[in-house]
C-alpha cells in the first residue's frame, strides 16, 4: 500500500479532476470541498463507470460490519452532497443515475491518468470532513464517537489516528492561512483570458453565446482587458493546436501563461429543474490560486442573461475594479439583445469574419438581426463588413440603424457604433473625436488607434497616422489590419523598405488577409515585381469580396502602362466577380473606375457607355463620384453637374467628398469650359488634403494637383504647371498604379515645352514613351503625345 500511495491516481471527466491519493475533487483547477463519505462514493462510481454500484456495496465500503449507523439515510445524504458538489440534478442527472432500490450508475466517460489498484481506499488523513471510525483494540467494546457507535476492536489504531488528526489540523491551519488570506487583485495592466463556458444543460443555444455575453459585460470595463479572440487563435496555432479549438481550463492555463495574462476566467451553466445555475471562477495563471468565484441562479432561460450580468458585475468588483467604475460602466446585456440565439449567431459572425473575412460573416449577422431586429452591434458589424466590401450604400443603411439604437448598449459599444457611423457617413472630424474619446476611456484598446491612423491617412496627415498605427501595433501585435494600414502608410511616405519589413513581420506571425495582400501588391508594383503582383491576383481567385478588388488593381496596373485592352478585360472580370458574390455596388464601382480611366485616355464614347452602365448597375455614392468626374473630363458637363447636385444634397457632411472629390469634379467642369482661373480657385479647398487617401480608392490620386497643373497649362504658365505635375512623381507611394501617375510624365513634358525648355520636354516625353512601350497604339492621348514630340525635334 505504501508503494501505491506514492502514485497520483487521477481520474478526469469534463472539467473535473479527482485525486484518489489525496482525496481531492477539483473543478477547473479549483478544489471543491466534499465530505469523506461522498468522496468515497464518488471513487466507487468512477472505478465502476457505466456499471451499477449497489447500495449494499456502498454500505460495505463505507462502514465496517460492526459499525452501527442508519445506512439508508446516510447514503442518501452523502449522494445529495455529492450531487451538489458536481452541480448534478437527481431529476435530470448528467453524472449520477439513480436506479430505484438498487443503487447508482456513473453515466459519462472517465479518463484515468493512472488507474488505481484494486479496492484502493483514500487514506484517512486526506478525508477531513467527517470523523474517523475508531476501534478499541483492548476491550473489544463499541465506542461512541461524535454520535456514531463503533466497535472496540479499532482502538489499537487510535494513537495512529490521533497523530493523523494532529497532522491534518496543522495542515488545515496552514491551508486556512493560504486559502483565506485576501487573494491578490488584478491591476489595470493585467489581461484576463476567457475560457469557453462549460455547458451542462444539453441546450446548444448556450454554446458560444454565454462567452460572447460575458465578453461584452467585461469589455465595458476600462479596468479589465480581455485577451482578444484573434490572439487566442494565433497562440493556439503556435501551440500546435487547431486555431478554433475549444478553450478548456487545461488549455486555457497554457494559453494564459504563453500570452502573459494574469488570470483565467472559467464559466459554467447547469440546469436545475426549470432553472439554471451559472458559475464563474477567476484563477491566477501562474499559481492557479482562486482570485474569486461567483455563482448565481437564473429562474428560467429568459433570465440567464440578467443573471450573468449580476455575477459579472460582482466579479469585476472582486477583481479590483472600483465601485464607481463598475457603476459607471455597467449596462445590462439585455439592453444589447434579449435573444440568446441572436447572440450566438453574432458570436459566430465575429468568428467567421476573423477567420474567413467579411463576405462569409454577413449571413450570421443578418440571422442575428432576424432573431432580434433591435440588436445594435449586429447592425454595426454588418455595416462595417459592407464598407470593407465596397458597398457603402448598404454600409450606410445598417450604420444608421445601429446609431439610432446606440443608447441601449455599453459605453464601449456606443463609442464603437458612433465612430463607425461617422466613418461610414464620411464625417471624419466627428469620427476622430469619437476615437479620441475612446482612447481616453479605454487606453489599452487598440481599435480606436487603428481607425485614428486610418482617418489621418485619409486626410493626408501621415505622420499622425504613423504614430497612431504604431501605438495600435504596440497594444495588439497580432492585428492584421494594423499591419496593412501601417504598410500602406510607409508606402505613402516612400519608405518602401519599412513597408516590406512590416508586411513580412505580419506574414511571419501567420497574418494573411486581404488588406495585407493589397499592400503586398502595391509594394510589388512600386518595385516593378510583376511576378509578385500576379501571385497576389492568383491568391485572390475565388475569394468573395477579395477577388474583385485584386482584379481591379490589375486593371489599373495594365492601364498605367497603356495596355488598355488588357485593362478592360480585367475590369470586366472584376465586375463579374463582384456580381457573382452579390456585391452590385462594388461591381458598379469597378465599372465607374474603368470609365474614369477611359476619360483620361480620351475615349469619349467608352466613357459615356461605362458611366451609364455603372449608374444603372448601382447608383451609389462612390459610383456617382467617379461617374461625375469621368463625364466632366470628356465634356459631358451637364450630366456631371446633375450628379454633383445629387451628391451635395445627399451627403452634406462627408469630409472627403466636400474637401476632395467635389472640388475636383467642379474644377474638371470649369477646365472643360475653359475657365482655368476658376478651376484653380475651386481646388484651393482640396490643397491641404490632396496627398491623402480619397475613399473609395485604396490609393491616392493627387487629382487636385493633376488638374491644377492642367489649369496652369491652359493659362500657359508652364513653370507652375510643371511643379504641380512633379508632385505626382515625387509621391509615387501615394499614387502607385493610378493612371495619373503615368500621365504625369507626359504632362510635365507639355509643361516644359510650354516654358520653352525643349531638352527637358523631350526627356519627359521619352520617359512617358518608355512607360508605354507596350501600350495599345490607338489610344488618343498616345497619338497626341507622339504628334507633340515630333514637333520638338
Amino acid at each position: 500500500m505504501k508503494e501505491a500511495l506514492q502514485s497520483p491516481y487521477l481520474a478526469r471527466f469534463e472539467s473535473f479532476e479527482v485525486n484518489l491519493r489525496t482525496g481531492e475533487l477539483c473543478k477547473n483547477g479549483d478544489r471543491i470541498k466534499l465530505p469523506d463519505q461522498s468522496f468515497q462514493i464518488l471513487a466507487m462510481l468512477l472505478e465502476s463507470a457505466g456499471e451499477v454500484v449497489t447500495r449494499q456495496e456502498i454500505q460495505s465500503g463505507l462502514w465496517p460490519n460492526d459499525t452501527v449507523v442508519e445506512f439508508e439515510n446516510s447514503i442518501n445524504a452523502a449522494i445529495k452532497r455529492l450531487r451538489v458538489a458536481l452541480g448534478d440534478s437527481a431529476d435530470q442527472p448528467r453524472y449520477i443515475e439513480t436506479l430505484a432500490r438498487r443503487g447508482y450508475r456513473w453515466k459519462i466517460p472517465v479518463e484515468w491518468i493512472e488507474r488505481p489498484p484494486a479496492q484502493f481506499t483514500p487514506p484517512a488523513a486526506a478525508r477531513m470532513d467527517s470523523p474517523p471510525h475508531l476501534r478499541d483494540a483492548d476491550s473489544g467494546k463499541a465506542t461512541v464517537i461524535d454520535g456514531v457507535t463503533v466497535s472496540a476492536s479499532t482502538k489499537r489504531r487510535t494513537w495512529m489516528t490521533v497523530i493523523a488528526i494532529v497532522l491534518v489540523a496543522t495542515l488545515a491551519g496552514a491551508g486556512y492561512f493560504i486559502f483565506h488570506r485576501p487573494p491578490p487583485k488584478l491591476t489595470e495592466k493585467d489581461t484576463v483570458l476567457l475560457a469557453d463556458f462549460t455547458n451542462r444543460t444539453g441546450d446548444p443555444v448556450f454554446d458560444g453565446a454565454l462567452k460572447q455575453a460575458l465578453a461584452v459585460d467585461l469589455e465595458q470595463s476600462p479596468f479589465l482587458s480581455v485577451l482578444s479572440d484573434r490572439k487566442v487563435s494565433d497562440t493556439l496555432r503556435m501551440m500546435g493546436r487547431p486555431a478554433d479549438e475549444r478553450v478548456t481550463a487545461d488549455v486555457g492555463r497554457e494559453l494564459c501563461l504563453r500570452t502573459g495574462s494574469k488570470a483565467i476566467l472559467t464559466g459554467s451553466i447547469s440546469s436545475l429543474g426549470g432553472s439554471y445555475v451559472i458559475g464563474l471562477v477567476a484563477a491566477g495563471c501562474a499559481t492557479g490560486e482562486v482570485l474569486d468565484q461567483e455563482q448565481v441562479q437564473a429562474s428560467s432561460k429568459a433570465d440567464v442573461l440578467r443573471a450573468l450580468d449580476r455575477v459579472a458585475s460582482a466579479l469585476r468588483a472582486k477583481l479590483g475594479e472600483s465601485l464607481p467604475s463598475v457603476q459607471k460602466f455597467e449596462v445590462p446585456l439585455e439592453a444589447t439583445t434579449t435573444s440568446l440565439e441572436a447572440l450566438k449567431n453574432y458570436s459566430m459572425g465575429d468568428k467567421v469574419k476573423r477567420e474567413q473575412g467579411d463576405a462569409p460573416s454577413v449571413p450570421f449577422f443578418k440571422q442575428a438581426l432576424e432573431l432580434d431586429p433591435n440588436f445594435p452591434m449586429a447592425y454595426s458589424r454588418l455595416s462595417m463588413a459592407y464598407l470593407d466590401l465596397n458597398q457603402p450604400s448598404l454600409a450606410m443603411e445598417y450604420a444608421r440603424k445601429a446609431y439610432a439604437l446606440r443608447d441601449r448598449v455599453t459605453e464601449r459599444e456606443k463609442l464603437r457604433i458612433s465612430a463607425a457611423y461617422f466613418q461610414v457617413t464620411g464625417e471624419l472630424e466627428k469620427a476622430i473625436q469619437n476615437y479620441q474619446l475612446w482612447t481616453e476611456n479605454y487606453p489599452r484598446d487598440h481599435v480606436p488607434r487603428v481607425n485614428l491612423g486610418l482617418d489621418y491617412a485619409f486626410l493626408g496627415q501621415y505622420r499622425e497616422a504613423l504614430t497612431q498605427s504604431q501605438e495600435a501595433l504596440r497594444l495588439e501585435p497580432d492585428e492584421q489590419t494594423t499591419y496593412g494600414n501601417l504598410g500602406a502608410i510607409y508606402l505613402n511616405l516612400n519608405r518602401l523598405d519599412d513597408a516590406k519589413a512590416t508586411l513580412d513581420l505580419a506574414r511571419a506571425r501567420n497574418l494573411d488577409g486581404g488588406l495585407l495582400r493589397w499592400e503586398i501588391y502595391y509594394l510589388a508594383f512600386l518595385r516593378d515585381d510583376s511576378a509578385q503582383m500576379e501571385q497576389q491576383v492568383r491568391w485572390a481567385a475565388g475569394k468573395p469580396g477579395v477577388e474583385d478588388i485584386l482584379l481591379s488593381f490589375q486593371s489599373d496596373t495594365d492601364a498605367y502602362y497603356g495596355r488598355l485592352s488588357k485593362a478592360r478585360a480585367f475590369s470586366r472580370r472584376a465586375v463579374d466577380s463582384a456580381v457573382r458574390s452579390g456585391s452590385k455596388e462594388a461591381a458598379a464601382l469597378w465599372q465607374a473606375n474603368a470609365a474614369l480611366r477611359e476619360a483620361e485616355f480620351g475615349q469619349t464614347a467608352e466613357v459615356k457607355q461605362s458611366a451609364r452602365n455603372a449608374l444603372t448597375l448601382d447608383p451609389g455614392r462612390d459610383v456617382k463620384v467617379f461617374a461625375a468626374l469621368a463625364l466632366a473630363r470628356v465634356g459631358e458637363t451637364a450630366r456631371a453637374k446633375r450628379l454633383v447636385e445629387e451628391l451635395e444634397k445627399s451627403y452634406p457632411s462627408n469630409t472627403v467628398l466636400k474637401l476632395y472629390w467635389l472640388p475636383t469634379v467642379n474644377a474638371a467642369i470649369e477646365l472643360k469650359e475653359g475657365h482655368s482661373s476658376q478651376a484653380v480657385v475651386l481646388l484651393e479647398a482640396a490643397a491641404p488634403y490632396e496627398l491623402g487617401w480619397p475613399l473609395p480608392l485604396q490609393v491616392g490620386t493627387l487629382y487636385p494637383a493633376y488638374l491644377r497643373g492642367e489649369a496652369y497649362l491652359l493659362a500657359h504658365d508652364g513653370a507652375v504647371a510643371a511643379s504641380e505635375f512633379q508632385k505626382l512623381m515625387d509621391h509615387r507611394g501615394i499614387v502607385t498604379n493610378f493612371v495619373t501617375g503615368a500621365l504625369a510624365h507626359l504632362q510635365i513634358g507639355r509643361a516644359y515645352a510650354t516654358s520653352g525648355d525643349t531638352v527637358k520636354a523631350r526627356t519627359a516625353y521619352k520617359d512617358f514613351f518608355t512607360l508605354w512601350k507596350d501600350a495599345d497604339p490607338d489610344i488618343p492621348i498616345l497619338r497626341q503625345a507622339k504628334t507633340e514630340y515630333a514637333r520638338l525635334q
